[in-house]
C-alpha cells in the first residue's frame, strides 16, 4: 500500500478515506489480477485492518476536536473530580494509547484540572476508557481464546487478528480481571420457568487440578514436600503426586421424566428379544453449571442449591440429587436441604454402583465369560428394582459358600460394605418409575469439559488465581451466557471507574 497522509484538510475522515481509495486502485491494479485468492484473502485481511483501524483514529479525533471547541467556546459545566472539589482549568492535547482489535490508536481529550488535584477527563468516561491500556473488545477476545485453549495459543490467535498489541502475561492478568464479576452476575439472572412435573436435578462432582508449588494449599503443600523428600524415581501403585487441589463442580438441570423398567438399563442375560425396545433416560434441558477451586465444597454446593431454589422457590417440583457416594459431600447436600428446609431424593451414581457389582462378578467367575455377564445382569437387575439388600446378603452367602481366596472376598466385602452403607440412597425403582436420571453423567461431562479439556491440557502448571478464573469463565461459556455476563461485566467496570454520585464526577484517569 502506498504511503499516504491528508493529517491537514477539513475533512475529518480524509485519512480513512485516502486509505480505501488506496485499498481500490490496488485491487484495481493490474498486479493484483494475477493474485491468487488467497493473496487476495491475506492483503485484504491486512489492509482492511488498518482500514479499521483508521476509521476509528479518524473518529476519536473528531471527538477530540469537538471536545476542544467546546472548551474554547466556554460550554458545558463545572466538572468535579471523585473527592468532590471543582477543576476550574482546562487543558487540550492530553492523550493516551489504547490497544483494540484492530490495532493501537491514540486518544486524545481535555484534561480538566485545578490547584493541587489530579487530572480528570470527561471524554475518558464518555467512552467508557478502561483503566489500563487494553480495549473491552480486546479483553473479551482475549479472554475468549484463553479459555478455549492454551495462553500461547490464545496470545498467538490475539496476535494474528490484531497485531502485537498485548503481551502473554497481560493476557493473563486480563483473564482474571474478567471473571470478578461471575458471581454477582448469576444472582441477577433469573432462571427459565418449568412445570411442576419436570424433575429438578443438582449434581455434584470434584476433580483434582495440577497447581504449581507455590500455589498448592498449606496441607497439599505439606504432602508434597514430605513425598518430595523421599527421593523416589516412581510412585507406588495407587500414590498420587500430592500436586491436584480439588476443584468442586456442580450442576443443576430441568428434566422431562422418562419412566424406565430395570431391563431398559440392564441387557437381560442372553440380550433383548426385540419385542420390546428398550425405552431412552430423561435428558437435562436448561443446563447450568459452576466450578470452583478458591471456595469450599460448602459454597459451591449452596451456589448450586441457590440455583436450584431460584428454579423452584416454592418447592413444588421433586428434587433429585445424585452423588458418586463421597461421605463428605453427602453430609453437606444433607446440611444444606435442612438449612433450606426442602426435601429431596438423594440417589447414588448407578454406574459407580456397578462398577462395584462388576468386580464382585470377577470375584466369581472370569472376566469376558458369559457366567460374569449373567451373575453382574441379574444383580444389578435386582438393585434396580429396589432390592439392593437382598442383592448384598445373596453375594456375601454365595462367597462363604464357594470360600473365595482372600483377595477375592476383598471385592465381594467391599461391594457388600459399598450396597449396606449406602442403601438410603439406592431406591432406583422409584427413580426408574418416575422417570428420573440414576447416573451423574452431566456433572461427569461438566469435569471434563470445565477441567479435564482445559486445565489438565499435557504440561500445565497452574497458578490459582489463573486457575480459577479460567474454570469460572468456562462454565460461564459452558452456561452459554458469556455474552450476557460480558454486557454486565463491562457494565459493573464502568461503575467501578466512573463513579456517578449525585453531582458529575470523573474518576482519575492517566
Amino acid at each position: 500500500m502506498t504511503p499516504y497522509d491528508t493529517r491537514c484538510t477539513a475533512d475529518p475522515f480524509a485519512r480513512s478515506l485516502s486509505a480505501f481509495e488506496t485499498l481500490m486502485h490496488t485491487l484495481s491494479g493490474s498486479p493484483a489480477t494475477t493474485w491468487t485468492h488467497a493473496e487476495l484473502e491475506e492483503y485484504l485481511d491486512a489492509a482492511g485492518r488498518e482500514l479499521l483501524r483508521l476509521l476509528l483514529q479518524d473518529h476519536l479525533d473528531l471527538r477530540a476536536r469537538q471536545e476542544e471547541h467546546q472548551v474554547r467556546a466556554g460550554a458545558g459545566p463545572a466538572v468535579t473530580g471523585p473527592e468532590g472539589r471543582v477543576r476550574p482549568w482546562r487543558e487540550a492535547g492530553h492523550s493516551r494509547w489504547l490497544a483494540t482489535v484492530f490495532g493501537t490508536v491514540r486518544v486524545t481529550r481535555v484534561a480538566h484540572r485545578g490547584p493541587g488535584l489530579g487530572n480528570v477527563h470527561p471524554a475518558d468516561q464518555a467512552l467508557s476508557l478502561p483503566a489500563g491500556r487494553h480495549s473491552t473488545g480486546l479483553r473479551r477476545l482475549a479472554v475468549t481464546e484463553a479459555v478455549r485453549g492454551s495462553f500461547d495459543q490464545a496470545h498467538d490467535a490475539v496476535t494474528r487478528r490484531c497485531g502485537n498489541v498485548l503481551g502473554k502475561r497481560r493476557l493473563e492478568e486480563l483473564v482474571v480481571a474478567a471473571a470478578v464479576d461471575v458471581d454477582d452476575f448469576y444472582r441477577t439472572v433469573i432462571p427459565v420457568p418449568c412445570s411442576r412435573e419436570m424433575p429438578l436435578v443438582v449434581q455434584v462432582d470434584g476433580k483434582g487440578v495440577v497447581m504449581r508449588p507455590e500455589a498448592l494449599r498449606e496441607p497439599t503443600r505439606r504432602a508434597a514436600e514430605k513425598a518430595a523428600a523421599s527421593h523416589r524415581g516412581r510412585l507406588a501403585p495407587g500414590e498420587k503426586p500430592n500436586r491436584k487441589p480439588m476443584a468442586t463442580v456442580a450442576c443443576v438441570f430441568d428434566t422431562r421424566p422418562a419412566p424406565r423398567r430395570p431391563h431398559d438399563v440392564i441387557h437381560p442375560p442372553g440380550g433383548r428379544n426385540g419385542l420390546r425396545p428398550a425405552r431412552h433416560g430423561p435428558r437435562a434441558v436448561n443446563k447450568w453449571c459452576t466450578a470452583s477451586l478458591v471456595r469450599s465444597p460448602e459454597q459451591v454446593i449452596a451456589d448450586a442449591f441457590d440455583q436450584a431454589q431460584a428454579r423452584d422457590p416454592k418447592h413444588l417440583r421433586p428434587w433429585v440429587v445424585l452423588v458418586d457416594g463421597a461421605r463428605h459431600q453427602l453430609d453437606l447436600i444433607t446440611a444444606e436441604t435442612g438449612r433450606r428446609g426442602v426435601t429431596v431424593h438423594v440417589l447414588l451414581d448407578f454406574v459407580h454402583v456397578a462398577e462395584y457389582v462388576w468386580a464382585c462378578a470377577h470375584a466369581f467367575h472370569r472376566p469376558g465369560t458369559t457366567e460374569a455377564e449373567a451373575w453382574a445382569a441379574d444383580h444389578l437387575t435386582a438393585i434396580l428394582s429396589g432390592d439392593a439388600a437382598r442383592a448384598a446378603a445373596e453375594m456375601t452367602t454365595q462367597a462363604e459358600r464357594e470360600q473365595l481366596t482372600a483377595s477375592r472376598r476383598e471385592a465381594v466385602d467391599a461391594c457388600h460394605r459399598y450396597l449396606t452403607g449406602h442403601l438410603d440412597q439406592l431406591h432406583y425403582d422409584t427413580a426408574l418409575n418416575n422417570g428420573w436420571p440414576i447416573a451423574t453423567g452431566a456433572v461427569e461431562g461438566a469435569c471434563r469439559h470445565l477441567i479435564a479439556d482445559r486445565l489438565d491440557i499435557t504440561g500445565a502448571r497452574w497458578g490459582l488465581p489463573g486457575a480459577e478464573a479460567v474454570l469460572r469463565l468456562r462454565a460461564v461459556v459452558s452456561n452459554g451466557d458469556l455474552a450476557p455476563y460480558w454486557r454486565y461485566h463491562a457494565g459493573r467496570k464502568h461503575e467501578r471507574l466512573y463513579p456517578t454520585p449525585n453531582e458529575r464526577t470523573y474518576a482519575l484517569t492517566a
